[in-house]
């Protein structure tokens, strides 16, 4: 799905983001739910950040990945990290910084529109102002339930592309 917006990016670089597993909801720009065997996955786009909310048809808890520029809170990703979750299964977090030429950016967001937009897992969002300014999620679950997803945060103004990649086993 592809979503194109009238409001502005508001996280200018890499180095602000923040990743966390216990921030409330935000309010989304775009919004794609997902349902797969076992759980109920909503893509959400922040302002050019994002949120992936795993609700397992099991009532025994939700995850809530985060990472965004937030408040009071120092920047900086995380390259890996491992988490059992109560209730959902346990979680592997794992981060990229790329530093791109603007032609190279071009590509890859080129790239991304035609892998992502049009999948049944996918979300993409163009931000007004540079036709690179995008953020994109894609889910991909696989046969035996283990949900997989990977984001792309790109940034024109600095010249880097942010990549993360979760897995969740039940």
């Amino acid at each position: 799905m592809r979503a194109s917006i009238s409001t502005p990016f508001v996280d200018t670089r890499a180095a602000d983001l923040v990743w966390t597993l216990d921030h409330p909801l935000v309010d989304a720009l775009a919004v794609r739910t997902v349902e797969v065997p076992g759980a109920r996955v909503e893509l959400r786009v922040l302002g050019a950040s994002h949120q992936v909310v795993v609700r397992p048809e099991s009532d025994g808890g939700a995850l809530v990945e985060t990472v965004a520029c937030l408040p009071g809170l120092p920047g900086g990703l995380p390259d890996s990290a491992d988490r059992p979750l109560r209730g959902v299964g346990d979680y592997r977090f794992d981060s990229l910084v790329e530093s791109l030429s603007r032609d190279a950016l071009a590509r890859r967001v080129d790239r991304l529109h035609r892998e992502v937009a049009d999948s049944p897992g996918g979300l993409l969002v163009a931000f007004p102002g540079d036709p690179l300014a995008v953020t994109a999620l894609h889910l991909a679950p696989d046969s035996v339930g283990n949900l997989h997803w990977r984001t792309w945060h790109a940034y024109p103004q600095s010249g880097e592309l942010v990549t993360t990649t979760a897995r969740v086993t039940p």
